[in-house]
C-alpha cells in the first residue's frame, strides 16, 4: 500500500508543500476545457503524458501531497484510509484511457512517476512508458539490467536484493546472465533515475508539440521538469490537477478536475472507446515469465527520431535569423477561468 511504500522510504525532511486545497472547475467550464484539450490532441504529432499519484486515488491508492495525502497526514501526526493493497488494486479509466489513446496512435509516449504497476497492469506496452521513480511488481538484475515481471509487488524499495538468482538465460551481450542477483527496482531518495528510462522520457518530452500532466504537483525533479522540455520549441503545456502547480502559469491550459472526468470525456470527443481492465491483458496474472526491459531497438529509433528533430530545430532556427522581416504572433490566450 502506498503508506507501506512510504514508509519503506530514507528519512527525509523536504517533501515539498503538503496539503494544498484543491480546487474544481464548474461543470461548464470543464467540458469546455476537455474540448479543447481533446482538439489540441487530435491536431498535434507527438503527444505525450506525464502522470502522477492523483491518476491512482480513485483505485483507492492514496496520494502523497494532497489534503489527504500520505506525507500530509504524516506531517498531522495521522496515517492514511487504505482502500487497497498494491497487490488488489486494478488500473482506473484513466490508465486504461492512456492505453487506448496510444494503441490508436492519438499519444505517442507516457512518463510516469508511479511505482505502483497499474501502467503495467492495464496492458500498456513497455515500448510506450517510462517509468521514473521504478515499479513496486518489477525485478531487475543488478548484473545485467534486465527486468522482469513479478505476480506480488515486492515487499522491500530502495533498490535491495530479493535473494533471487537472475531469471535472464541471454543478457544484452548475448550471453547467459550467469551470476547476477535481482532487486526491487523502486528508487529511494539518494537513488538516480533509471538512465535509460530518463533518456526516453528526456526525448520524448522534448520532441512533444504536446505535453499533458495528470495528477502530479510537478514538485519532485527532474520529473516535474521534463514537461517544460518542449516551451523553447514552440511546443503547448496542458495541467490537469486538483492542486495548483508552480508550472500552471507556464501552461496554455489548467483544468481543475478529477482525471477520470477528464480523459472520459477527451476519449468521447476523440471516439475512441476505453476498454475495461481484463486479467488477460495483464502481465502480472500470467503463469509464463514476462519481461519488461526497455526494448532496445525502440531506444535505438528513438534516439534517430531525437537527433532528426534538433537537426531540425537548428534549421529553423538558422532561417529564422536570416530572415529580415519581423513578424509579431500574438500569444495564444490560456483557458484558465
Amino acid at each position: 500500500m502506498s503508506s507501506n511504500y512510504a514508509d519503506g522510504l530514507s528519512p527525509y525532511e523536504n517533501k515539498g508543500v503538503l496539503g494544498i486545497p484543491e480546487s474544481f472547475d464548474c461543470y461548464d467550464t470543464v467540458n469546455k476545457k476537455c474540448d479543447a484539450l481533446a482538439l489540441l490532441i487530435k491536431d498535434s504529432r507527438h503527444v505525450v503524458f506525464h502522470t502522477g499519484a492523483g491518476i491512482s486515488t480513485s483505485a483507492g491508492i492514496p496520494d502523497f501531497r494532497g489534503p489527504q495525502g500520505v506525507w500530509t497526514l504524516e506531517k498531522k501526526g495521522e496515517v492514511p484510509k487504505l482502500n487497497t493493497s498494491f497487490d488488489k488494486a486494478t488500473p482506473t479509466k484513466t490508465h486504461m484511457a492512456l492505453r487506448a489513446l496510444v494503441e490508436t496512435g492519438h499519444v505517442q509516449y507516457i512518463v510516469s512517476q508511479n511505482i505502483d504497476g497499474l501502467h503495467l497492469k492495464s496492458g500498456l506496452n513497455r515500448k510506450y512508458l517510462s517509468e521514473l521513480h521504478g515499479n513496486i511488481f518489477i525485478e531487475q538484475c543488478h548484473r545485467c539490467r534486465r527486468q522482469f515481471v513479478r505476480s506480488t509487488s515486492v515487499k522491500s524499495v530502495g533498490q535491495k536484493s530479493l535473494g533471487i538468482r537472475c531469471r535472464s538465460t541471454v543478457s544484452d551481450e548475448g550471453r547467459a546472465c550467469r551470476s547476477g542477483s535481482l532487486h526491487d527496482n523502486v528508487l529511494d531518495w539518494e537513488h538516480d533515475l533509471p538512465v535509460k528510462d530518463l533518456d526516453m522520457a528526456t526525448m520524448h518530452s522534448t520532441m512533444a508539440d504536446l505535453n499533458i500532466t495528470l495528477g502530479t504537483t510537478l514538485q519532485i525533479v527532474p520529473s516535474g521538469n521534463l514537461p517544460l522540455k518542449n516551451i523553447k520549441g514552440g511546443g503547448k503545456l496542458v495541467v490537469c490537477n486538483l492542486q495548483p502547480t508552480k508550472h500552471d502559469t507556464k501552461a496554455h491550459l489548467v483544468i481543475s478536475s478529477y482525471v477520470d472526468e477528464i480523459l472520459s470525456k477527451v476519449c468521447h470527443f476523440l471516439n475512441v472507446e476505453i476498454p475495461e481492465y481484463s486479467e488477460s491483458s495483464d502481465p502480472t496474472t500470467l503463469s509464463s515469465l514476462v519481461e519488461w526491459t526497455l526494448p532496445l531497438n525502440h531506444i535505438n529509433i528513438t534516439q534517430r527520431q531525437f537527433r532528426a528533430h534538433l537537426t531540425d530545430c537548428g534549421m529553423q532556427s538558422k532561417e529564422k535569423k536570416k530572415t529580415k522581416v519581423t513578424v509579431t504572433v500574438p500569444a495564444l490566450s490560456k483557458i484558465n477561468d
